[in-house]
């Protein structure tokens, strides 16, 4: 019997869930635009061991979304499940993000593209067939009208994830499906992090970094 926290920070939801044997037995989340994660993750992972019964020493792991995504909100949450790794002695597990909002889309055919929204016109995103296996890296990408056209022209595409606003500007196929307001959720999480857990894939928590996938550009303020 395995009890996992995963951490989902990478987005504007702030998503903690507890996971036995791969389940999701508790989770707590909030899609707060204003990424208010430093103040709500730790009261969020102690509502969900509360509800979940269990304390923080019963952990067998702590599985955390590496990314892409928003650089501070994987900053959080990296650096939360570094801080109770290191604290309870326990194993990091790391998820990459669009892996979890991969799994948020069910269907026995065509490819499924994961995708983040980046600046202006870009998008993080990777493409996965029906059964989740990868079939191309992730990738920083300018969009425009022949994106993903090769694989458009061979069946159903469906897109995921707040990439899919931009996107559907610009890509008008037959072929496009289109699922609008879904974000990362640490409910994902937990049989990804549970399958790696089986194979002790785990990370070395003193020098696990999130995976940004591109370098950190700060924001003059508008004000």
């Amino acid at each position: 019997m395995a009890y996992i926290l995963n951490i989902e920070t990478a987005t504007t939801n702030c998503s903690v869930s507890v996971s036995k044997d791969g389940k999701t037995i508790s989770l707590k989340e909030d899609n707060d635009k204003s990424y208010s994660h430093a103040e709500r993750l730790h009261v969020y992972i102690d509502a969900v061991l509360k509800e979940a019964h269990i304390n923080s020493s019963d952990l067998d792991a702590i599985a955390v979304s590496k990314g892409p995504g928003s650089y501070t909100g994987l900053r959080i949450g990296v650096s939360a499940a570094k801080g109770l790794c290191f604290a309870l002695n326990k194993p990091l597990i790391s998820i990459p993000t669009l892996d979890v909002l991969a799994h948020q889309v069910k269907t026995d055919g065509g490819v499924i593209i994961a995708m983040l929204d980046a600046r202006r016109m870009e998008v993080y995103s990777a493409i996965y067939n029906s059964d989740y296996t990868q079939i191309r890296e992730t990738q920083a990408q300018v969009l425009d009208e022949n994106a993903f056209a090769e694989y458009l022209e061979k069946g159903k595409v469906y897109f995921i994830g707040n990439g899919v606003e931009k996107t559907k500007t610009l890509i008008n196929h037959t072929n496009a499906i289109f699922i609008e307001g879904k974000l990362p959720s640490s409910n994902e999480m937990s049989l990804l992090a549970y399958n790696k857990y089986k194979k002790s894939d785990t990370e070395d928590v003193a020098y696990f970094e999130p995976y940004y996938l591109k370098d950190f550009v700060a924001l003059k303020s508008k004000s």
